[in-house]
């Protein structure tokens, strides 16, 4: 597991705790994606990377998908790292 080279950014409040989520179920980066992807959300891997370390927004639809596939509540997403 690659350790994050980047301090986390302040652009939204769940990338920490998707970054976390995801690797405690031992999805890879790209994998993800590809499910992301499969569910309906355009996002690439230089955007998602952004996503998780908080350097850029995450919509409402990618928080939505995201809780979906981590098979979480979109207030987990809020919640785990407080």
């Amino acid at each position: 597991m690659k350790i994050r080279k980047q301090i986390y950014g302040t652009c939204n409040m769940v990338g920490k705790n998707i970054e976390q989520l995801r690797k405690e179920k031992g999805i890879k980066q790209k994998d993800f994606i590809a499910q992301m992807q499969s569910n309906g959300c355009d996002i690439n891997p230089t955007s998602y990377s952004k996503l998780e370390g908080q350097v850029r927004i995450a919509t409402d639809k990618e928080i939505y998908v995201i809780a979906k596939i981590l098979n979480v509540t979109t207030d987990t997403l809020f919640k785990l790292g407080k």
